[in-house]
């Protein structure tokens, strides 16, 4: 794929339960950005979905630093919510909405390649990206199709692994070198104190990132997204733009650049300032 057709290629991370509430016109949006060239890469997460299933089943959930700990039972039912359930809806979605699209779980033509995250004695089959199929990603791109990627990974030894969706987006946006990430979400973008008053911040550098962590401004699901949009910073994406995928036009705003949520940007380098 040429380097005019890496340019038009961005990628999006969608949380299951944002993907359900979404209107149609989001849907119609990609389907429309598809049709004039440009070359949208979903990568979505399901963590209520799971939770649902999970206790259906009567099987215990819990969570440890805001990730998912991962058993061997809960990792058949995640991944099939995530590669079974969601992934198909988004798919059917697109299709409704005139938008070509396939879907892939990272286990698929080892797409997400995963070891286990640092703390897998507490966390179970819970991974980190260690490599990214590009390869697939440009062939389906190529053929004209949007591909919709559930965060299952899969392991040199061919163990699968549950990974945070946030994680598995950055990492693809970081492989293809897609600009920009965009991170839809629930929230109009990332929230702070200006002036005694909480309101929205049109950006934010890392610095200011993590100190809104450690004064606890940012919190919750919040955390792994600015993480994971922190990463990928420093991996050949140039901007991360949080948003509420719900707004109108949302997808055309922030392709056009215009003021819409939050960009994390880069901290500014010594000789610019």
């Amino acid at each position: 794929m040429g380097e005019a057709g890496k340019s038009n290629t961005f990628v999006i991370k969608c949380g299951g339960s944002t993907l359900a509430a979404l209107p149609n016109a989001f849907f119609a949006e990609l389907a429309a950005f598809q049709k004039a060239g440009r070359q949208p890469v979903i990568v979505h997460g399901g963590g209520p979905a799971i939770s649902q299933a999970l206790n259906k089943l009567g099987i215990h959930t819990e969570f440890v630093d805001g990730l998912r700990r991962t058993s061997a039972e809960v990792l058949d039912v995640a991944e099939m919510v995530l590669a079974g359930k969601i992934n198909k809806e988004i798919v059917r979605r697109l299709s409704q909405n005139g938008a070509k699209a396939v879907g892939l779980s990272g286990t698929d033509g080892r797409l997400l390649t995963a070891e286990p995250v640092a703390n897998a004695a507490k966390l179970g089959y819970v991974g980190e990206v260690t490599e990214v199929n590009t390869e697939l990603l440009n062939a389906m791109l190529a053929a004209g199709y949007i591909p919709v990627v559930a965060p299952v990974g899969l392991g040199v030894d061919n163990q699968r692994y549950n990974i945070n969706a946030d994680t598995a987006a950055g990492a693809v946006a970081s492989s293809l070198g897609a600009g920009p990430f965009i991170v839809v979400t629930d929230v109009a973008g990332i929230a702070g104190t200006v002036d005694g008053e909480k309101k929205v911040l049109p950006t934010v550098t890392p610095s200011q990132i993590q100190s809104m962590i450690d004064s606890g401004e940012i919190y919750g699901g919040m955390i792994p997204k600015v993480k994971a949009a922190l990463k990928c910073l420093g991996g050949g994406v140039n901007e991360v733009v949080i948003v509420n995928g719900s707004e109108t036009g949302v997808l055309g705003k922030v392709l056009r650049g215009e003021p819409i949520g939050t960009t994390i940007v880069a901290e500014p380098t010594a000789a610019k300032a």
